[in-house]
């Protein structure tokens, strides 16, 4: 399964682009990748762990703006169409690696 995190952040005032740093880099530091400029995803084990991602995230998300989740499976994220662009063969983009104990 995938969780794909999409946000729109206000960024006006030196606080609010400090706030989207700090959400950005908390989003990296849980193992999200970047698909696009405020789109991020990350493999999950099931919906447990998508739950406990959610809220972890919530924790650290700013107040202001928009962030939503989208939980996707792997069958449905990987049926993606591009219209424009390629896809990225990024190793850590790969669920053929994930592991599940």
């Amino acid at each position: 399964m995938r969780l794909i995190v999409m946000f729109d952040l206000p960024v006006e005032t030196s606080l609010e682009r400090k706030a989207y740093r700090q959400f950005r880099k908390a989003l990296l530091s849980e193992g999200f990748l970047m698909i696009q400029e405020s789109i991020y995803v990350r493999v999950a084990t099931n919906g447990k762990a998508i739950e406990l991602l959610e809220n972890r995230i919530a924790r650290f998300a700013p107040t202001n703006g928009v962030i939503q989740t989208l939980q996707v499976t792997e069958k449905q994220y990987a049926s993606m169409h591009f219209l424009t662009g390629e896809l990225k063969t990024d190793v850590k983009n790969r669920d053929d690696k994930v592991i599940v104990i």
